[in-house]
C-alpha cells in the first residue's frame, strides 16, 4: 500500500471530513493539493486525528443505529433498516484514511521520542481497528501500511482484535512514561485537551470495553475487565468526546435536515417505546433530552422497515433526532466512550464474577451518570432510580436490566451494536424490521464495500450472509 501523507489546518480538515469518503484514489494515494501540508508537525497531526476519530465514530454510528433500532427510516423498506446489502465505501475509506494519518503520527512521534504522541496514536488506532473489525469483520492492517503494495492482504477478525488490544497495552506503557520529548498540545488535542492522564484513562476504558466484548468466549475473564475499569473513568468529566466543528455537529445536520423537509434521523419505536413507558410501564425522563414531542403532544416512534405511517412527511406525527438534545444539538459533542458506559461494563463484569453488590452499585451509578450527562433534572433522575422497577436490590439484579439501561446510555454510539449482538437482541419488545431481508435472523455484520472490492478484490474475503456472527459473537 503506497502511502503519501498530507495534512491540513484544522479548519480545512473539517471540510475534508465531510468529503473524504468520496476519494477515488488507491489506498491513501491522494492528489497533490496546494492547501495540503507535507511533513506536518505533530500538533497539526493531533488536530487532524482527534477530529477524525470522533467523526469515524459518528459515521459508523449512523449505520449501526438502525440495526439496534435507535433510528428508523421514514420510508418503507429502507436498505439499512431492513438488512439489505448496502455499500458503505465512504465509511470504510474514511476510517482507513484516518488510520493512515495515525500511523504517520505514530512514526513521527517515535522518531522524535514523543512518547505521549505514540500512546495517543495507539489509542486511536486501536479504536479504528475495532470499528472495522466489529462492522465488517476481517480487514487489511499488518500489510496495509508497508508502502509496498496497493492490494494489502487481510488480517482475520480475531487477529485485528488481538492487534487492537496490543496497541492499547502499548498505549498504557507509553502514556505512563514521564520523559516524552514533546508534550501533547492542549489546543490541538480535540478530545482530551492535552491531558496525558485523560488519555491513559481512555486507553483503559477502551481496553475494558474490548475485554468485555468477548463475553461469549471461554477466554472471557471478568477480573481482567474489572481491572481495566478500575483504571479508567470515575466521573463524566473523564469522557472521551469531541466538539470542534467547522459549522455544527453531524448529528445536528441530520436534525436540521428534518426541519428542511429532508427525511432523515427518525427515531425507532423500539427506543421510543422503552422510554415513553409503553414497554416497561415506566416513563424515562431522558426521552425529553433526546427528542421533541409530536404535534399531538406525545412520543411516537417509527417501526423499522415500515416507515412513517402517515406517509413521508415532517408534520411531526412521529419523533426525530432533535436539535434540543444534549447529544444532537449544533455544539453537542461526539461521544467515543463515557463514564456511564464504564459503569455498565463494571456492572456486567461484576455480576458475571458473582459480586452482586458491586454490580448493583455500578448499575445505579451508570443510570445516574447517564442522566446527568443528558442534563436530566436531579429530582426526575432520583425519582426514576428510586422506582421499584429500577431499584430492584442487588440480589434481583439481572443482565437484562443492565443491558436495558446500557442501551439508553449508548444512544447513537456504534458500541451499542456490539452489545445487541452479545445480548442476541433480547431487549424487551425488540422485533425484526418489517420485511427484513434476512428472514428470521437479525443482522450480525455488513458486506464489504464496493470500493474495496474494486480496488482489492483478490483479497476481500468471500461473501458470507449478513446473519453470520463475527468470531466474538459465537459461543
Amino acid at each position: 500500500m503506497k502511502l503519501r501523507t498530507q495534512y491540513i489546518t484544522l479548519a480545512t480538515a473539517a471540510l475534508l471530513l465531510m468529503g473524504a469518503g468520496g476519494c477515488k484514489e488507491d489506498y491513501f494515494d491522494m492528489k497533490d493539493n496546494p492547501n495540503l501540508i507535507s511533513n506536518p508537525p505533530l500538533n497539526s497531526l493531533l488536530s487532524t486525528t482527534t477530529q477524525k476519530t470522533a467523526y469515524s465514530s459518528q459515521r459508523v454510528g449512523n449505520i449501526t443505529s438502525y440495526f439496534v433500532q435507535y433510528l428508523a427510516s421514514p420510508g418503507a423498506g429502507g436498505q439499512t433498516d431492513t438488512y439489505q446489502i448496502t455499500d458503505y465505501t465512504s465509511t470504510w475509506d474514511y476510517i482507513y484514511f484516518a488510520m493512515a494519518d495515525l500511523r504517520d503520527m505514530k512514526l513521527k512521534a517515535q522518531e522524535q521520542g514523543a512518547t505521549d504522541y505514540v500512546g495517543v496514536a495507539d489509542v486511536m488506532l486501536a479504536y479504528h481497528l475495532n470499528l472495522i473489525a466489529d462492522t465488517f469483520g476481517s480487514g487489511p492492517y499488518s500489510d496495509a501500511f508497508t508502502g509496498t503494495t496497493l492490494t494489502p492482504t487481510y488480517d482475520s477478525e480475531e487477529t485485528l482484535y488481538t492487534t487492537a488490544l496490543g496497541l492499547l497495552n502499548e498505549a498504557v506503557t507509553e502514556l505512563a512514561k514521564t520523559d516524552s520529548k514533546v508534550k501533547l498540545a492542549a489546543a490541538n488535542d480535540l478530545i482530551h485537551k492535552g491531558s496525558n492522564t485523560a488519555w491513559l484513562k481512555t486507553a483503559n476504558a477502551l481496553k475494558a470495553r474490548m475485554l468485555n466484548k468477548v463475553s461469549k468466549k471461554s477466554t472471557y475473564k471478568p477480573a481482567d475487565v474489572l481491572d481495566a475499569v478500575s483504571k479508567s473513568y470515575t466521573a463524566n468529566t473523564d469522557d472521551a468526546q469531541m466538539s470542534s466543528y467547522l459549522l455544527r455537529s453531524p448529528w445536528a445536520a441530520v436534525a436540521r435536515n428534518n426541519a428542511a423537509l429532508v427525511l432523515d434521523g427518525w427515531l425507532s419505536n423500539q427506543l421510543v417505546n422503552q422510554l415513553n413507558g409503553t414497554t416497561y410501564g415506566l416513563f424515562d425522563p431522558r426521552i425529553e433530552k433526546i427528542t421533541d414531542k409530536t404535534v399531538n403532544g406525545t412520543y411516537v416512534g417509527t417501526r423499522n422497515g415500515q416507515g412513517n405511517v402517515g406517509g413521508n412527511n415532517t408534520v411531526k406525527d412521529e419523533v426525530y433526532i432533535s436539535l434540543n438534545s444534549t447529544w444532537t444539538g449544533d455544539a453537542s459533542p461526539l461521544f467515543i466512550v463515557t463514564n456511564a458506559e464504564m459503569r455498565f461494563v463494571e456492572a456486567e463484569a461484576a455480576l458475571r464474577s458473582g459480586d452482586k453488590a458491586r454490580a448493583y452499585t455500578a448499575y445505579l451509578n451508570g443510570i445516574r451518570a447517564n442522566m446527568d450527562k443528558f442534563g436530566v433534572a436531579a429530582a426526575a433522575r432520583d425519582a426514576y432510580v428510586a422506582n421499584a422497577a429500577v431499584s430492584v436490590g442487588a440480589d434481583a439484579l439481572t443482565l437484562d436490566l443492565i443491558f436495558k439501561e446500557k442501551y439508553v446510555a449508548t444512544y447513537l454510539n456504534p458500541e451499542a451494536w456490539n452489545d445487541a449482538r452479545r445480548f442476541d437482541y433480547k431487549y424487551k419488545g425488540f422485533t425484526l424490521p418489517l420485511n427484513a431481508a434476512l428472514g428470521t435472523s437479525f443482522i450480525r455484520r455488513v458486506a464489504y464495500p464496493n470500493g474495496e472490492i474494486s480496488k482489492n478484490g483478490k483479497n476481500v474475503p468471500a461473501d458470507v450472509p449478513l446473519s453470520t456472527p463475527l468470531w466474538w459473537d459465537k459461543q
